[in-house]
């Protein structure tokens, strides 16, 4: 199996742009630059900003620092994803940029007591934030918050005739101030802000080092705990001997914006300048084309086989290697093909010679599949699941071919609609063969023969029906078996009870919310509830254009009685055409949390239309 988390193992060349990241930073020559490393959930921000630092560190004991046995760099990574929910993230970045810069001036008496005074000056920033009262407190010198308290208490204990009261009152208020700020010390907050700034510029300076940090996972976070991180960002940027390397999706940034400012009514291209202005260098997360798709998925498939000793670490570098030296030449003409994949497993290999064909074979579809677009996390869940559904064959006594599970699983993850119809089809016969996937296949052959019914016309069915290995003559219903991880499977109508059939009936037929609906789906029951749900779906499939909230309301209805069913309701709209939604259909969609992930996919996207969009948002609003 493979993990989701970041690594700096180069698969698709991404270390080239690291490198090149790396040395805008070292050749800044202490003028202050930040980088923005954009792209979506999946793509590689995480391991790209790994690889750039990767790069940074490598290079330091061939860079001379201004002391002796000191590194030119002050790397602070920092996650505010991980603070969310415990401490304000703004604090918490200049916290751990106050903790690396004294650390860094150890050895030193004179830098450290400088280090010290810094980092007061963050303590004193921290209290700014807790209100108007410290405010005062930071102009006046005087504690006004805690003192006006107490005066309270002492004016009430005075009105009760009892002086002691009012001493015990009053004696906690120069404790509690002490270490905070200094008594009778006026301060200004702007003038604060400035030298808290002057004094890290002075620092990094004395020190010989570069301030490099690292922020990572900011569209994880919700909207608020972005923007006091990027409030937090924008009071280090731009000091001399600073780098800030930011790795966020762009999208979500704005959309972050916007709630921050909700009723401001700000044009789109002030939201966009919003992250615009604190990045000087932006960088996109580079898509993976036919060839590196092809790479990864292969070199996958050669990790996979190293962990389980099939290849040595010889073996397993040199492949690393040689593909790191094809990607770089593409360009030229050199092409990730198919005789390539084969060269780089061991000739005696019968099954990882295989799996290079199938890398071969699948990367199209994973490519150019609307589901997948070769993400790379995409590409790794994927597999995993593939791996999974064959590993649970043996133990069941099953015998079917990885091939054969991939290229199945490649149509429930990119045409789940068109999967659950062949499964249907799959009782048909006893032996579990379609008769349609055989029609289709021959059909396949020709570009101007249609393809059966059930196939359509998608461009997707027909490049599958094309992809090895052929399905015409395998009995699929071991297949569906493994597939249950997905999905409910039913190999035949008997498996609806009569109350499940009641319900799928009255889900085709539903056009309203009633209260016999909801009745009808308690009786049915979870496990019948969701089978009637899928085949009343399938039902209303020549029906539906997308365009009224009832088509989606056999969805919501089932979902609101038996939360369980909410993935598979969410991957019944996978499906659904971006450029075909009605704001009418989101707004039902909105509220539901099972929904959530799709409908702020949808809203990403530069294909929905503007009044989807605007749907959206006023139904959130509500």
């Amino acid at each position: 199996m493979w993990h989701d988390n970041e690594t700096t193992v180069d698969y698709v060349n991404f270390k080239l742009v690291a490198k090149v990241c790396a040395d805008l930073i070292r050749n800044s020559g202490g003028d202050p630059i930040s980088i923005g490393v954009s792209g979506g959930w999946g793509t590689g921000k995480s391991s790209l900003v790994r690889m750039i630092e990767a790069e940074l560190i490598s290079a330091r004991k061939s860079t001379a620092s201004s002391r002796d046995n000191s590194e030119p760099y002050v790397v602070v990574t920092f996650n505010p994803w991980l603070y969310q929910g415990f401490e304000d993230a703004r604090t918490a970045l200049l916290q751990t940029v106050g903790d690396a810069v004294l650390k860094q001036a150890e050895g030193s008496q004179t830098l450290t007591d400088k280090a010290k005074a810094f980092v007061k000056r963050i303590n004193l920033l921290r209290l700014a934030q807790l209100g108007g009262e410290v405010a005062a407190t930071l102009v006046t010198g005087v504690p006004v918050g805690l003192l006006s308290k107490a005066f309270d208490l002492g004016i009430g204990a005075f009105q009760k005739g009892s002086a002691s009261e009012v001493v015990d009152a009053m004696k906690g208020v120069p404790e509690a101030t002490k270490g905070l700020i200094d008594d009778a010390k006026p301060r200004s907050l702007p003038k604060e802000i400035q030298g808290f700034r002057d004094d890290l510029e002075e620092l990094l300076s004395e020190l010989g080092v570069t301030l490099v940090v690292f922020v990572d996972d900011l569209d994880r976070c919700l909207p608020k705990t972005a923007i006091a991180t990027l409030e937090a960002i924008r009071l280090l940027l731009f000091l001399k001997g600073s780098a800030f390397v930011v790795a966020a999706d762009d999208v979500f940034i704005r959309g972050a914006v916007r709630v921050h400012f909700t009723g401001t009514g700000l044009a789109d291209d002030v939201v966009t300048n919003y992250f615009d202005k604190l990045i000087q260098v932006p960088l996109r997360v580079p898509r993976l084309g036919p060839n590196e798709t092809k790479a990864y998925a292969a070199l996958l498939f050669l990790e996979r086989a190293h962990r389980e000793k099939s290849i040595d670490d010889t073996h397993f570098e040199l492949a690393k290697k040689r593909v790191e030296e094809r990607l770089r030449e593409t360009w030229k003409g050199k092409r990730v093909d198919l005789s390539f994949l084969e060269s780089l497993a061991p000739q005696a290999d019968a099954e990882l010679q295989s799996l290079m064909g199938l890398a071969e074979r699948l990367s199209p579809l994973l490519l150019n599949a609307r589901a997948v677009q070769s993400n790379p996390r995409l590409v790794k869940r994927f597999l995993n699941t593939v791996f999974l559904r064959q590993a649970m064959a043996k133990p069941q006594g099953i015998e079917v071919d990885l091939p054969v599970l991939a290229k199945w699983h490649l149509l429930e993850r990119c045409e789940e609609g068109l999967a659950n119809a062949l499964a249907e089809l799959v009782s048909a016969d006893s032996d579990g063969k379609v008769a349609a996937i055989r029609q289709g296949e021959e059909a396949a052959k020709d570009a101007d023969r249609a393809l059966p019914e059930v196939f359509g016309e998608k461009p997707f069915a027909r490049e599958w029906l094309h992809l090895q290995p052929s399905l015409a003559d395998i009995d699929l219903r071991p297949v569906l078996h493994l597939s249950r991880d997905g999905t409910v499977r039913d190999f035949g109508h008997d498996a609806l009870t009569s109350e499940g059939k009641v319900l799928q009936e009255a889900l085709v037929a539903t056009r309203t919310k009633s209260k016999q609906l909801a009745d009808d789906i308690r009786a049915a029951g979870e496990t019948q509830a969701i089978l009637a749900m899928t085949r009343a779906w399938e039902a209303r499939r020549a029906s539906r254009d997308w365009s009224k909230s009832e088509e989606v309301l056999m969805l919501t209805e089932v979902c609101e009685v038996f939360p369980a069913a909410g993935p598979r309701a969410a991957a019944q709209l996978v499906e659904a055409p971006v450029t075909q939604i009605s704001p009418g259909l989101v707004q039902r969609l909105v509220s539901a949390p099972w929904a959530r992930e799709l409908v702020n996919r949808w809203e990403a996207d530069s294909q929905t239309s503007e009044a989807v969009k605007r749907a959206i948002r006023a139904a959130r609003k509500t």
